[in-house]
């Protein structure tokens, strides 16, 4: 199945098992009250240069163009998820900002179930068809609920400068799990650290695992389990085995179960200020690398390479793990906010993204308008084939995915076994 469809699959997967009425969302309809109001509330995570400049100027020109002033609040993305999750709980029309940055799968559906996300299949119906390729993954009973405004791939991103200075004269694009260790051996050798990972922030480290879980269990097999509740397949534990040999080799920074994911000392900021020679990271990482660094810009040694393959692996070796990010907006938020998350998927605004190297724009008509060399061979990748796995604490949801990653941290950590990560899902799963 082409990557194209792969989102299309997701969305109908989640769509089976939703339960939430559409109405709850609002319909589309808005909160008539507010309809007219002229200042609407904005939340994202390009906290850093060129991207918050970037989006600083789109909410000011917004407010030029439709007299609707847009109060953004940018921060960094664990803040943003946790504050959320906490104006949600809420249930405060005025603490849930009207446009909101989404991660689609369990997450989304939770949105929708709680009534607090609007309905957008026909007021961005125009929208929705330019980026249809990828509106599957927001989808929930037929309904679209978020606008994807970019959607790629994890890999490793890695210093160029670096792997030459260690003798790595040839990086293969899909290298297997043997060509892999001889990058971190040569890097090793060379006094260069050879890998960063913000394990505090959980979820770098646990994309090691959701890799792994790609490469070992056939798509399917993964989607069958999510469907059926039920982890027993050997391919689960297979996957921790993998996990368990790459942190034998003891490759990370010093200090990484208290690194965070994307500060000037985190995982990035090691790799954007070249005291790393790579980092496993997805196609948001130039832009976050750039804006790390004192000049501002994204970094010229940056090039990329796909996850490791292993010997007697039951995924397709052209499958891939990552996802997109969408605007979404709140139920009771005002018309005004459709209008803003329908501007921010328009061919000006996505160009300027792709322009910015911010990430893979799902507007075809931005995707030309890459500066980043590696960016673009992402491009031809999340297109060309195979299956793209959403990450898996996105696709099971908060309930089963805080669990499963701290389970996973523990393995980097030395705390914990491949047996005792799939047990960790098992037991969050029949719990809810």
């Amino acid at each position: 199945m082409k990557r194209s469809a792969a989102a299309l699959a997701l969305g109908s997967a989640v769509a089976l098992v939703a339960t939430a009425c559409a109405g709850q969302a609002g319909g589309g309809g808005g909160n008539e009250e507010n309809a007219d109001a002229k200042t609407i509330t904005w939340w994202h995570n390009s906290n850093t240069g060129e991207g918050k400049e970037y989006y600083d100027k789109l909410a000011a020109d917004f407010e030029a163009e439709n007299g609707v002033k847009v109060e953004v609040s940018a921060m960094a993305h664990e803040d943003m998820l946790t504050k959320l999750q906490a104006a949600f709980q809420s249930g405060d029309d005025e603490q849930i900002p009207d446009v909101y940055m989404s991660r689609g799968g369990g997450e989304l559906l939770n949105d929708v179930e709680g009534g607090v996300v609007r309905d957008l299949t026909t007021d961005a119906a125009e929208e929705i068809e330019k980026i249809s390729a990828f509106a599957g993954q927001y989808e929930v009973e037929g309904k679209v609920y978020a606008l994807p405004y970019t959607m790629g791939i994890v890999g490793f991103w890695y210093n160029t400068d670096l792997f030459a200075e260690a003798g790595i004269d040839e990086v293969s694009p899909n290298p297997t799990i043997e060509e892999f260790y001889g990058y971190v051996e040569a890097l090793d050798k060379a006094g260069i650290t050879p890998l960063s990972v913000g394990a505090k922030d959980l979820w770098p480290a646990a994309h090691y695992w959701y890799y792994s879980v790609v490469r070992e269990c056939a798509f399917e097999t993964v989607e069958a389990a999510i469907e059926s509740k039920d982890y027993s397949d050997p391919c689960f534990v297979k996957a921790g085995e993998d996990l368990q040999g790459i942190i034998e080799k003891e490759p990370f920074n010093k200090g990484y179960m208290a690194t965070d994911a994307q500060s000037l000392e985190g995982a990035s900021g090691l790799l954007a200020t070249e005291k790393v020679g790579m980092e496993l990271a997805g196609h948001w990482e130039p832009g976050v690398a750039g804006g790390l660094r004192e000049d501002g810009q994204v970094p010229e040694f940056l090039d990329w390479f796909a996850f490791p393959t292993f010997d007697g692996q039951a995924g397709e070796p052209a499958d891939q793990m990552g996802g997109g990010d969408a605007w979404a907006v709140s139920a009771g938020a005002p018309d005004a906010a459709v209008d803003f998350a329908k501007y921010l998927l328009s061919d000006d605004v996505q160009i300027g993204f792709a322009e910015l190297d911010m990430g893979l724009p799902t507007n075809p008509a931005a995707t030309g308008s890459l500066k980043n060399e590696a960016l673009k061979g992402l491009i031809e990748v999340r297109d060309a084939g195979g299956n793209t796995q959403l990450y898996l604490d996105t696709r099971l949801g908060q309930s089963i995915g805080e669990p499963m990653n701290q389970e996973i941290v523990k393995m980097f950590d030395g705390q914990a076994e491949p047996q005792d990560i799939v047990d960790a899902i098992q037991q969050a799963a029949e719990a809810e």
